[in-house]
């Protein structure tokens, strides 16, 4: 056999030259032009995002309240002075204290209402249930300046004109038709076999709703509590309305003595925005959890 033969041969076992594998895309991996161009996309939205919330601390930190007119001169003269002044020289901290009052206040009563309301129509056939709901939706049509003379009314004649309970009471009436039927879609998630088997252990309805409903619950419940507290967190026109003595204005009420016929001033109004901030981050710390399962599993039924 020939030299030529056997190199032939050879190379025949051999075979062509191995290529590598080309790797396949996962199933629901993405190209790396498809993650750049996402990550571009979240990048941009989360600085516009947050640019409003930082111009807010940039402004606060101006020492004139027209600064905000020219925001280039702020660089060179920053200053904490306006949040010295807030701190000392302004009712801040009876606003915070009628805030909380009146925050914790409606969260605590607006989801406790929501949460029973919602679970007595998602459990139980009254006659009527239906209607019942659409009832609390049809309430949410009225606007706020139709419905302020009479809620004033009502609450002169209770006598809780300036009082907190008066505001709470009021801000419930706005709160607690979207928490029910944000609780009443929660609750039909949740199998209805488990309150057969409370009941089947001994429990009570009400037992059955604190002991096996609740707990599974919590996300819906954090949500209806999120909402519950910045809607009576940022509220003004019940509160300017209902609280006469300024010693119990709200934080959003007490924005406004910054600003009169006459005069704004501003940079104080900014660092008072930037400190009133504070406890929503704070609550949102807290509820972060559960905030976002809950908003997503009360949308599977309805």
């Amino acid at each position: 056999m020939s030299t030529t033969t056997v190199e032939n041969s050879a190379a025949t076992e051999k075979g062509p030259a191995a290529t590598p594998p080309r790797r396949t895309r996962r199933r629901g991996e993405n190209s790396l032009g498809t993650s750049l161009a996402s990550h571009g996309i979240l990048i941009v939205a989360s600085l516009i995002a947050f640019f409003p919330v930082a111009w807010l601390v940039f402004l606060s930190l101006g020492p004139d309240k027209d600064d905000y007119l020219h925001p280039g001169g702020i660089w060179g003269k920053t200053t904490f002075d306006n949040y010295t002044f807030v701190l000392q020289n302004t009712k801040f901290f009876d606003w915070l204290t009628s805030t909380l009052i009146v925050t914790l206040g409606t969260t605590a009563i607006g989801v406790i209402i929501s949460a029973t309301t919602g679970y007595a129509v998602s459990r139980m056939r009254f006659p009527g249930y239906r209607k019942f709901m659409w009832v609390l939706l049809v309430t949410q049509m009225f606007p706020v300046a139709v419905l302020m003379v009479p809620m004033y009314q009502i609450m002169s004649d209770l006598q809780l004109i300036d009082s907190y309970l008066g505001l709470i009471l009021v801000n419930c009436t706005t709160i607690v038709p979207y928490c029910a039927w944000l609780m009443k879609g929660y609750f039909d998630t949740i199998p209805f076999e488990i309150d057969e088997a409370g009941r089947v252990d001994g429990l009570t309805p009400f037992g059955t709703f604190a002991r096996l409903i609740l707990p599974l619950a919590k996300p819906g419940l954090a949500v209806a509590a999120f909402y519950s507290f910045l809607t009576a967190f940022a509220e003004v026109a019940f509160a300017s309305t209902f609280m006469l003595s300024d010693t119990k204005y709200t934080f959003a009420v007490g924005l406004q003595t910054f600003v009169s016929e006459h005069d704004a001033q501003r940079n104080l109004m900014a660092a008072t925005a930037v400190l009133i901030a504070i406890p929503v981050s704070a609550f949102f710390y807290l509820v972060q959890k559960n905030l976002v399962t809950g908003l997503t599993a009360g949308g599977t039924k309805g």
